[in-house]
């Protein structure tokens, strides 16, 4: 019974969490519009492997990490930047004289490659899974001792797979049947979401270490 909670919690967290327009997903979406369903599986399952690693490593080490102030400083900082540099990447991407080009063509024969690439830049998972995975253990909504800690890692990478294929798809779904999304989605809404993300977690960040 503990095996299947822990299946449940991870993936209802890791399916949320997963959820929220981040970069993965728009690269996600990129591949899916210009290769289909086939190669997006490759680039989730590249994704995934990455975030199985970083939340066993967040979940081993989560108390000697949480004391870590200044490593975590740091990590958030960068993944603040990360955001605006993605935001300029995507609007100067998008808006470049060669508008038959996706942005991400040129990794047309590596996708699952492309998914541990991308997936190891994503700093901003390792605070995030190290704070979930301090409450829900402190908490006791999972156990992990033993072997038990590996059915919740399968909860939760299964939670981001199908989390961020639902996006991806929900994404094309909408951007192929209205005409404004068709039309500025890449080239203005994505890059004002990363800004509007960059923002907040800028002003989060402010509000954490300005003491």
């Amino acid at each position: 019974m503990q095996n299947l909670k822990n299946i449940l919690v991870g993936f209802l967290v890791s399916f949320i969490g997963s959820i929220p327009l981040g970069y993965l997903n728009v690269i996600g979406f990129d591949i899916y519009n210009s290769n289909g369903l086939n190669q997006t599986v490759f680039y989730l399952l590249g994704v995934i492997c990455v975030e199985f690693f970083v939340i066993f490593g967040t979940l081993f080490f989560a108390n000697k990490l949480n004391s870590n102030y200044k490593l975590l400083k740091y990590i958030e900082m960068f993944s603040v930047v990360f955001l605006f540099v993605l935001a300029y990447f995507f609007y100067s991407s998008a808006n470049s004289e060669q508008v038959n080009r996706t942005v991400f063509s040129n990794i047309s024969h590596s996708f699952f490659f492309a998914g541990l690439f991308f997936s190891s830049l994503n700093f901003i998972q390792i605070p995030f899974w190290l704070s979930w995975n301090l409450y829900l253990v402190n908490g006791k909504y999972i156990e992990v001792s033993n072997s038990k800690k590996y059915f919740y890692l399968f909860g939760t990478i299964a939670g981001t797979f199908f989390g961020m294929l639902t996006l991806i798809v929900s994404l094309y779904y909408f951007a192929s049947n209205v005409d404004f999304l068709s039309k500025y989605l890449m080239k203005l809404i994505i890059p004002l979401v990363f800004v509007g993300l960059g923002i907040f977690q800028a002003v989060k960040f402010f509000k954490k270490y300005k003491s």
